[in-house]
């Protein structure tokens, strides 16, 4: 009969029960990949900070393009890359400096998750040992993909606030809210790793067998 118990009883010391470091691994992966997927949408999307809807014209800004709109006399939209030489020159530099460096961010948080998908699919395909052991560099990976896209975030943040290219009328858009669901989800499942290491005990499965002579 199977083992519900969250912890081992009658002095077993292996753990066959349901919920297992096994279950708890591949759920969290399904909740990475849509924070994967999340981030890619964020960068792809040109709509980190957008103009108000519901004008006849209005301009949106993505990582590496800027999309300008208009609903009269046909809806169109034109989209160019961003930001050009004009952009970085004279009192924009600063501004193009911090726009490239939330592009950078974004780009190294992408190939983060990728190390981190990668370390799902050892975990997963790995021994016991390996799932015993393996929530440590985990558990690293995924606090770093939400650190780099929290401090993304905090400088569209603050440029959308101070910058002189978003003026009254501008405000955080889709590709914003993308980015903050990411991370958040992607802290909450290095959360439920530790988690999960901590209190489930060892699963059930082969061990070293002691040495007569010790």
């Amino acid at each position: 009969m199977m083992d519900v118990h969250l912890v081992p009883v009658g002095g077993r010391r292996n753990y066959t029960g349901f919920v297992t470091k096994t279950i708890v691994y591949a759920a969290t992966m399904f909740l990475f990949l849509a924070a994967f997927a999340l981030t890619l949408a964020s960068i792809i999307l040109p709509r980190w900070i957008s103009s108000l809807k519901g004008t006849s014209a209005g301009v949106s800004y993505g990582l590496h393009y800027r999309c300008f709109s208009k609903t009269a006399p046909i809806a169109t939209t034109t989209c160019v890359r961003f930001p050009q030489f004009d952009d970085c020159t004279g009192d924009d530099r600063q501004f193009c400096s911090m726009w490239r460096t939330i592009g950078f961010l974004m780009s190294f948080a992408v190939v983060l998750e990728g190390m981190t998908l990668m370390t799902y699919i050892v975990i997963l395909t790995g021994g016991k040992q390996m799932r015993e052991s393996g929530w440590r560099v985990l558990s690293l990976f995924l606090v770093l993909v939400a650190l780099v896209q929290c401090a993304s975030m905090a400088l569209v943040s603050y440029l959308n606030d101070n910058d002189d290219h978003f003026y009254l009328g501008f405000r955080l858009d889709d590709s914003f809210i993308m980015c903050t669901v990411s991370w958040c989800l992607a802290l909450f499942t290095a959360a439920t790793v530790v988690f999960a290491a901590r209190v489930l005990p060892s699963e059930g499965g082969y061990e070293l067998i002691a040495d007569p002579d010790d």
